[in-house]
């Protein structure tokens, strides 16, 4: 189901988390498509912003490489990105719920809706979502805070797998009511 961009979603902020995945130097530099990753940290950044402001909790997700000594340079979250009282999330898999204790994170603060942007969207962050529709969470993307290393890939998560977990809508379509 696809919100149309006008179209308000408005969600709960003491039960919805905003999840943004991967937003690290290394990723964010990345040749990527619609969009560049500044673009995606851009607009992740306004929404992160108005989640904090509404009260409702931001969770950003970073992936480490297992088995390596040290992780490559760039493995941080963007800088100003993260904000005290946000949950970082570190996975070591392309998905966000394997291994990392979000699940129970989510379920301790009462969680039942996530909104997701990120890179790359048909990984990370379809990855992520595919286990939190698993878990039973309810969910929302945010096309426009999402790039992918092709944009075809983008456009497939979004017009034919994204629709089947969850609605697709705007950054600024994402309302507190």
């Amino acid at each position: 189901m696809t919100a149309f961009e006008g179209e308000p979603a408005l969600v709960d902020p003491a039960r919805t988390a905003l999840v943004l995945v991967d937003l690290m130097d290394r990723i964010t530099a990345l040749p990527l498509a619609p969009r560049s990753g500044e673009q995606v940290v851009a607009t992740s950044r306004q929404l992160a912003d108005a989640f904090r402001a509404a009260g409702a909790t931001v969770v950003l997700v970073r992936v480490e490489r297992p088995g390596v000594a040290a992780q490559p340079p760039g493995s941080a979250l963007v800088a100003g990105l993260q904000a005290e009282g946000d949950l970082v999330v570190v996975k070591r898999t392309i998905g966000g719920f394997h291994s990392t204790g979000l699940h129970g994170l989510l379920a301790e603060r009462g969680i039942g809706t996530l909104v997701f942007g990120g890179i790359a969207t048909n990984l990370g962050v379809e990855s992520t979502a595919r286990a939190a529709a698993d878990h039973g969470y309810e969910l929302l993307f945010a096309e426009d805070a999402m790039a992918a290393l092709t944009e075809d890939e983008h456009r497939a998560a979004v017009a034919l797998n994204f629709p089947r977990l969850g609605t697709v809508i705007t950054s600024s379509a994402v309302g507190f009511g």
